[in-house]
């Protein structure tokens, strides 16, 4: 039995497992589809090529047609592993933009303005660069500059200057907006994933148990004096392909759903939570009809162009010469944790306005 059962393994869950289990008469489980996160490819930043297009720990969902796509369908890549998404992603570290937090909040949600989750920021981050009034020291998510940036950041900066945008250094300093070369989530020229941050060093902690390769079906219910409370969850083992088990709590614990904008909806309707005539129209009982569950998700398109420029030695490219740079590339990475696989491809980029009297 648990205090705390957390299903999902990624950047949230990964944060509440390894905060909640500091208290050690907490018993906390985290529960991930996923396997652990032992591959190379996960560790070596230039790895993510190879799981992007692979589709490696990840999810790979498919949207729904969508109608400004000309009717394609959408690729929606989720981390399934332990760490979620940050184990596959591009390690850019980006906060967002102030306003959409002090927007969220003037919404009716008290406490997500900018100035109050910046102080959480700073506790959470590990920054090599230092400490000032936007970053912190000490936190368990390592943050810094790339270890081997490309030379071509410099002409990349430079055509955004000639293009009159501002040069920016910090992304998430005093403003956003500008040109520049992103900070990543690496240490020692390695992805540090939630992971790594909130989870690994945690491991010995005889109140915390962690289940990978273990797929949770649906959150056990009760209904007291109207109220429908969670008392554990079902779940196979065996990546979803062993025999129902259950995790139960303890009187007063609770399920906290992390398994991310499409696991967390799906799960609770499974859990017969959501809007009733959907539910019922798959066969499924409901337990509490509310219509909200799986609707208003808000994404946007990522687009990728290939380009091809012929004399340009410093990329990666499909050439003879590009396959002995790799090589080459492979072999420094594994005596020095430095060179051409310590990169995350978006190693810059910049924040623009869509027209100039955007706000």
């Amino acid at each position: 039995m648990f205090d705390t059962i957390i299903v999902g393994g990624g950047s949230a869950g990964c944060v509440l497992a390894g905060r909640l289990s500091e208290d050690p008469g907490h018993r906390v489980a985290l529960v991930e589809a996923g396997p652990a996160d032992r591959s190379v490819l996960i560790h070596c930043p230039a790895g993510l090529a190879v799981l992007a297009k692979t589709g490696h720990f990840n999810w790979g969902y498919q949207t729904v047609p969508q109608p400004g796509l000309a009717g394609r369908r959408g690729y929606q890549p989720r981390g399934k592993v332990l760490g979620g998404s940050s184990s596959v992603n591009a390690m850019i570290y980006t906060r967002g933009h102030p306003r959409d937090y002090d927007d969220w909040a003037a919404q009716g949600n008290p406490g997500w303005s900018f100035a109050e989750v910046l102080p959480y920021f700073r506790r959470a981050e590990h920054n090599e660069r230092g400490a000032d009034d936007w970053h912190g020291q000490g936190g368990p998510l390592n943050v810094m500059d790339l270890r081997s940036p490309n030379p071509f950041l410099a002409h990349f900066i430079e055509a955004g200057r000639q293009a009159g945008y501002p040069v920016n250094a910090d992304f998430n300093g005093p403003q956003q907006e500008g040109i520049g070369v992103y900070q990543v989530t690496h240490r020692n020229g390695e992805r540090f994933s939630a992971a790594k941050a909130y989870v690994t060093p945690h491991l010995d902690r005889p109140n915390l148990q962690v289940f990978t390769g273990t797929l949770t079906t649906r959150v056990l219910t009760d209904v007291v004096d109207g109220q429908v409370r969670a008392t554990g969850i079902e779940l196979r083992p065996d990546g979803g392909r062993g025999p129902l088990k259950t995790l139960t709590l303890r009187s007063g614990g609770e399920v906290v759903l992390s398994a991310g904008a499409f696991g967390s909806p799906q799960l609770l309707m499974l859990s017969g939570i959501g809007p009733a005539g959907h539910l019922r129209g798959l066969g499924i009982a409901v337990t509490r009809d509310l219509p909200g569950v799986g609707a208003n998700l808000h994404d946007h398109p990522d687009v990728v162009m290939v380009v091809e420029v012929p004399k340009a030695t410093e990329l990666f490219g499909l050439s003879p010469a590009g396959l002995v740079r790799m090589l080459r590339g492979i072999g420094e990475w594994r005596r020095s944790r430095s060179g051409l696989l310590t990169t995350n491809f978006a190693e810059a980029g910049g924040f623009i306005r869509s027209t100039p009297d955007e706000p």
